[in-house]
């Protein structure tokens, strides 16, 4: 573990392997932690960077937070990583509200990028019934303000994810829970789940990088949220989702065929 100083954190971070920079940012968990076993096998090709987004677990808060602008905070943290590792473009991957995170990487940094691979980021602002899910999203948060995160975490996962990723959420939270789990909870609830979804990306900006952006989701996910928010935007970028296995955490599920196919995607200019 290594900790990289950055305005109001310091953020915590492994390094495994060698070659590109391949920089994995975590959803709503968080943590590097949800992708070692994926980074397991990964690191035979690249140089794999893993870390816990500001306010989570050991990426510690130690100043003044500007919570208005948090999206811009956790893209310029990603930024710094790339930097202090590397002078190359790196290949970016962000899973749910990671992805959100790494499509504002491109956005605001297009030359430290060669590929963000955006896996089912919920930009939820590009669906029809956008204003549902907003205030699903905000009845969740009223859930865990009244009857507790337990509730609300079940609120939430009935609707956005599917059995087998419901399960996996489950187990995992269960194998990781430490000291951080319910902070870290909190955290989400507090400044990400009610405010990511609501996210609108400048479309003419994206578009300017297509070549850089690789749309990706769980094949298993076809009819959840953040799937067909996706499935949107690749149309309006005139992409297409490249399916991966499992379902929004099928990285977590699969990582060895989700690594493989990912690999292979990223080989055969599938952005």
């Amino acid at each position: 573990m290594s900790i990289l100083k950055a305005p109001g954190a310091q953020i915590s971070y492994e390094v495994s392997g060698s070659g590109p920079l391949f920089i994995l940012i975590p959803g709503a968990a968080g943590v590097g932690e949800v992708f070692r076993p994926l980074a397991r096998e990964l690191n035979s090709q690249y140089q794999v960077l893993t870390y816990d987004r500001r306010g989570f677990s050991r990426s510690r808060l130690d100043g003044p937070q500007d919570y208005d602008h948090r999206l811009s905070t956790d893209a310029d943290d990603a930024r710094r990583l790339i930097e202090h590792l590397t002078n190359q473009p790196a290949i970016v991957f962000g899973n749910s509200s990671g992805a959100i995170v790494a499509l504002e990487v491109l956005t605001q940094y297009p030359k430290l990028v060669q590929t963000v691979v955006a896996h089912e980021p919920p930009v939820v602002s590009l669906l029809p019934d956008a204003s549902e899910w907003w205030a699903f999203f905000d009845g969740v948060y009223d859930t865990y303000r009244k009857d507790g995160v337990s509730n609300a975490l079940h609120q939430f996962a009935s609707a956005v994810v599917g059995d087998t990723d419901r399960q996996v959420m489950e187990h995992a939270r269960a194998k990781h829970a430490n000291a951080y789990t319910m902070t870290n909870t909190v955290y989400w609830l507090e400044h990400e789940l009610r405010q990511y979804p609501r996210v609108a990306f400048d479309l003419a900006v994206l578009r300017a990088h297509t070549r850089q952006i690789m749309l990706v989701g769980g094949h298993d996910a076809q009819g959840k949220v953040s799937y067909q928010a996706s499935k949107i935007l690749a149309k309006q970028l005139g992409r297409e989702i490249v399916n991966l296995p499992g379902g929004h955490l099928g990285f977590m599920a699969h990582p060895i065929e989700f690594a493989k196919e990912l690999i292979h995607a990223l080989g055969s200019g599938n952005h």
